[in-house]
């Protein structure tokens, strides 16, 4: 089991799961953070800690968002990021999101 990175975080990259994960396994891409299954040991620390509930454990994935698994055990292709940063510039906060959802679409990303 790992943890997996979804689509609240596409544009966002708030950072403050990154600043709880003990083993490094956030690595960032131009336009979301990643989760390396390979290193994820589990904790389940970065769940909490996302601001915009971007986070899901895999086996409480929704299936909409099973590309993101996909997309995820690519994050070795990325840098490491284990510092928190601002997020990025017009980055949604969670009310913003769930407004946005009832007209989303998965083209948008990945």
């Amino acid at each position: 089991m790992t943890y997996v990175v979804t689509r609240h975080c596409v544009d966002c990259k708030y950072t403050d799961c990154v600043a709880v994960c003990p083993v490094d396994a956030f690595h960032e891409a131009d336009r979301i953070l990643l989760i390396n299954p390979d290193t994820c040991v589990n904790c389940d620390a970065c769940v909490p800690a996302c601001p915009v509930e971007a986070i899901y454990a895999e086996e409480n994935l929704p299936s909409e968002l099973s590309a993101y698994l996909d997309l995820n055990a690519k994050a070795e292709n990325f840098p490491v990021i284990n510092e928190q940063k601002t997020p990025m510039d017009g980055a949604r906060s969670l009310d913003d999101w769930k407004a946005k959802e009832s007209g989303w679409s998965d083209s948008e990303y990945p």
